[in-house]
């Protein structure tokens, strides 16, 4: 006879109960997102509303169509979008509670429309170049997005690589030396690529080979690479300027496309590496999730044991994927010293590298969601000079520390779940 309980189809399984009410829970996390951001947008743009306009210049001096200038009165355009802030944090809410799934859309706009009252609330009395401000988000996002792109990489094989610093520096320092010992930029670039791809061997060496912790190998490069060049610029570049003067990249506007309002400048009228990354990021996520080595990465990144059972060398693969990361991520270095800046100064990365490391947990590993979360950061910082050039008075520690309040709320799961590879961090040691 069995002795098996009937079960109650009325009544769902523990197991389903306990997802259930999990699910819940993190749904209603975004919720609360929404109604602390719409707080804050009520204090600063109603509670403390100022008088005057903001003047936003939509239009440049080369684009096809002449836009006008959106002036918002910065007291009445804060109130209406702290009430449309309120509306779409209230129809979140019902969302949560009625078990509805909301697309992108939501956050995109409820984003969208903060910045906007924000600038009409910070920029009261002032203009603000709005091409201007797009052009320098993508300046300052591209070491970001290239060093991200390498965290994914890396860490979807199964090694945390908090050796991205290590890897922007020595790409940066080496790219302005050997460009201006040659006088190739090209040969600049290769060159900043492949003193990454050795700190990244470095990495791989002790973190797969030799099994020692991947943080404190990662910690060590960036410590170790930081002092190198300090000791190499003091020693070296600062006796002999001319191997510390490389030429830039040339801009390389695109006929046409340079002159959409607003995008053009910003998208079309930059160097050849802003236009590998705009390959590099569509490829790397093309090749992650629709090719067979991005099948094996993220096999061995998730479950190494049973790659092995398949005849995937698992070692080696992470052995050259960690490479293939260095060599993303040298591009970022060679941008440093061969486009933006022109030569290479002390510790110029200033910390970028985890920055980048920050835009991979906040992007959830996916490279698309890492690029988008890199190039937050780099508006933040764009933001936070123009917000300075007009004498605005937000302190400008605020809008330094915002990327990283934004990278904690989304490890904490307010911004949907973030989930590291199952075996990243862990060595694989075969039986």
């Amino acid at each position: 006879m069995s002795t098996q309980q009937p079960i109650d189809a009325q009544s769902p399984a523990p197991v389903q109960t306990v997802e259930l009410e999990r699910a819940v829970v993190r749904h209603w996390k975004a919720p609360v997102a929404y109604a602390v951001l719409t707080i804050v947008a009520a204090i600063l743009m109603i509670g403390l509303g100022r008088d005057g306009s903001a003047t936003l210049r939509l239009a440049d001096s080369g684009d096809f169509i002449a836009l006008p200038d959106a002036v918002l009165p910065s007291r009445p355009t804060g109130i209406v979008i702290a009430l449309v802030l309120a509306a779409l944090t209230a129809f979140a809410f019902w969302a949560a509670a009625s078990a509805r799934r909301v697309g992108a859309w939501l956050p995109v706009v409820f984003g969208l429309l903060f910045v906007i009252g924000f600038l009409s609330w910070a920029g009261a009395g002032s203009m603000i170049p709005i091409a201007g401000l797009l052009f320098a988000t993508v300046g300052l996002s591209v070491p970001l997005i290239f060093g991200a792109m390498g965290g994914v990489i890396s860490e979807r094989a199964g090694v945390v690589n908090i050796a991205i610093e290590a890897q922007l520096l020595g790409g940066a320092f080496t790219g302005a030396v050997v460009a201006s010992a040659t006088g190739s930029t090209i040969v600049g670039v290769l060159a900043a690529m492949l003193a990454s791809v050795l700190i990244s061997m470095v990495l791989a060496v002790f973190a797969i080979r030799y099994f020692v912790e991947q943080v404190i190998v990662g910690v060590v490069l960036n410590v170790l690479v930081a002092g190198l060049t300090n000791f190499f610029y003091s020693s070296v570049l600062t006796d002999n300027e001319a191997l510390n003067s490389p030429d830039r990249l040339p801009k390389l506007p695109i006929p046409l496309l340079e002159g959409i309002p607003l995008l053009g400048p910003a998208l079309f009228n930059q160097s050849i590496i802003v236009y590998a990354m705009y390959v590099a990021v569509p490829l790397i996520a093309w090749g992650l999730f629709k090719t067979t080595w991005g099948l094996r990465l993220r096999a061995i990144g998730e479950h190494p044991m049973a790659a092995d059972t398949v005849g995937i060398k698992v070692n080696r693969l992470r052995f050259w994927n960690v490479s293939l990361a260095g060599a993303v991520a040298g591009l970022g270095g060679a941008y440093f010293t061969l486009d933006s800046n022109g030569s290479f100064t002390r510790e110029m990365t200033a910390g970028l590298g985890y920055i980048a490391l920050a835009a991979v947990i906040f992007g959830q590993w996916h490279p698309i969601k890492a690029t988008a979360a890199a190039l937050l950061f780099g508006f933040a910082s764009a933001l936070q000079q123009t917000l300075g050039a007009i004498g605005s008075p937000v302190p400008s520690e605020f809008m330094l520390m915002l990327p990283y309040v934004v990278t904690l709320l989304a490890v904490a799961g307010f911004i949907g779940q973030s989930r590291a590879p199952a075996a990243s961090g862990k060595p694989y040691i075969k039986q």
